[in-house]
């Protein structure tokens, strides 16, 4: 039985590791798309009436994914509780069934 507790905390840092992991990789890369598309619009790579924030776009996708990413992690990754209690309650009906 420790063993499985064991098991399952190591899962679970394992996700909240890897959650933050992605939310630090987003900030970092996010950061650097900005500050190159802000460059491109000083140095006139595109045309002077025209900006053209780009950035935004991949920001928008990523930062809804990683929004994804955190609720699994946080909210419904705590389901695990709920799947034990489960567990338990059909073990507990095949018990009485026999």
């Amino acid at each position: 039985m420790k063993d499985e507790k064991y098991e399952k905390a190591k899962k679970r840092v394992k996700e909240i590791k890897d959650f933050y992991t992605h939310l630090i990789i987003f900030v970092v890369v996010v950061i650097v798309l900005t500050i190159i598309n802000l460059v491109s619009l000083k140095t006139g790579a595109f045309d002077e009436g025209h900006r053209f924030f780009w950035y935004l776009y991949p920001f928008g996708f990523w930062g809804f994914v990683v929004l994804m990413h955190g609720l699994r992690t946080f909210v419904f990754g705590k389901g695990s509780r709920w799947e034990d209690r489960k567990i338990k309650e059909v073990m507990k009906q095949m018990d009485e069934d026999k």
